[in-house]
């Protein structure tokens, strides 16, 4: 007989998203995160208009948050030629320390458990998981993988992305100066391309792609950001007229946009676990969120025996992930090839500013429409 239980392993957006919808239905669910709230991640912190139907639906108020409202693109070639467009469906932006810490109390609220630890083993054996942490052991007949872009659980799963060697880092920092509340800016500059666009409290976050070949040629970010980033005139401009509010940037390393498996040992695998897009794509958080919602619905029902097996669970969560999100990954992977080379790049810019209704044609392909609700 299955019993109601699920186990989340990660607490960030998307884990903590597919909690509130799982424990709104009634399961009991469980989340391990190594992390306490709140907490700034490395993240472009705009989120697609396309989740907000789903996110009235949680009962989550986000507008509580005060986030900005984005309605327009600007993005840069290194050399500085621009394009502008507006945004087909427009959205927000939040910053992980607000939004995460907002998700984890409603997940509370809604009865969920949350314990801040480290996960040691994950066993799958007699159609059960057995997760050992550092301080207790849990059982579960269902655990979803929702523990980020590159994780200790990855290595101890022996994933094949992992033994890959990956050449970016990520660099993140909230920034205070003079910025349009309504833009999110894609600058690409030597070796990478950087997101800029307001987030609450009307701070600006900068988070940019490196390629670390580039990168470790000098002795620190304030340098690599004056020598190569700045080489692009808008980001030199936003970085000369801006004063970073962190005490010094937030990185991450061997970042990979390798293709995951979205089942792995009988986990599924959502948000960033399951497949990271490339950030210039600026729909990383719209995914994470809406890949809650698929597996959350297909578990529900598996528990209420619409699902009739682990086999078919596994199988029509594979699908509806590729359905949803396959095309978009290789859309963002295609873009950024592109952008890494300044011939194909100066192209592309002048195909676009000759045929300008392109862009907003390429922004769909890596967005989603407005989710459409079953229930």
């Amino acid at each position: 007989m299955k019993n109601n239980e699920v186990l989340i392993i990660g607490g960030g957006l998307a884990g903590l998203t597919a909690a509130i919808h799982l424990s709104k239905l009634g399961l009991q669910v469980t989340v391990i995160e190594k992390n306490s709230y709140p907490k700034h991640k490395v993240c472009g912190e705009y989120i697609s208009n396309e989740v907000e139907p789903y996110l009235n639906w949680l009962d989550l108020k986000i507008s509580d948050l005060k986030p900005t409202h984005i309605t327009k693109l600007e993005f840069s070639t290194a050399s500085g030629k621009t394009i502008k467009s507006v945004l087909p469906l427009g959205g927000f932006g939040i910053s992980r320390f607000a939004l995460d810490e907002y998700l984890y109390k409603k997940a509370l609220e809604n009865g969920c458990k949350i314990i801040q630890d480290n996960v040691e083993n994950i066993l799958f054996k007699d159609n059960q998981f057995i997760v050992t942490t550092n301080n207790s052991i849990l059982k579960s007949e269902i655990v979803i993988g929702a523990f980020g872009k590159r994780s200790n659980v990855d290595q101890k799963m022996n994933r094949d992305f992992i033994h890959k060697k990956s050449y970016w880092l990520a660099v993140k920092a909230h920034y205070s100066g003079d910025f349009p509340n309504d833009v999110v800016g894609l600058h690409n500059f030597k070796g990478g391309y950087c997101g800029v666009s307001k987030v609450e409290n009307n701070r600006i976050n900068i988070c940019y792609l490196a390629d670390y070949k580039t990168f470790k040629q000098f002795k620190n970010i304030e340098e690599y950001q004056n020598s190569i980033v700045s080489e692009n005139p808008h980001l030199r401009v936003i970085f000369e007229e801006s004063s970073l509010l962190f005490e010094k940037p937030l990185t991450i390393s061997q970042i990979s946009f390798e293709k995951k498996q979205v089942v792995e040992n009988h986990i599924l695998m959502i948000g960033d676990t399951a497949g990271l897009i490339h950030p210039l794509c600026g729909n990383g958080m719209a995914m994470a969120i809406h890949s809650a919602k698929i597996v959350s619905e297909l578990v529900q029902k598996y528990y209420t025996n619409e699902i009739k097996s682990r086999n078919e669970l596994e199988e029509k969560y594979i699908y509806e992930w590729n359905l949803n999100f396959k095309k978009r990954l290789k859309t963002g992977r295609f873009l950024s090839s592109i952008l890494q080379k300044p011939k194909l790049s100066a192209i592309l810019m002048r195909i676009l500013i000759i045929l300008p209704f392109l862009l907003p044609i390429i922004i769909k392909k890596t967005h989603g429409k407005p989710i459409i609700l079953n229930s």
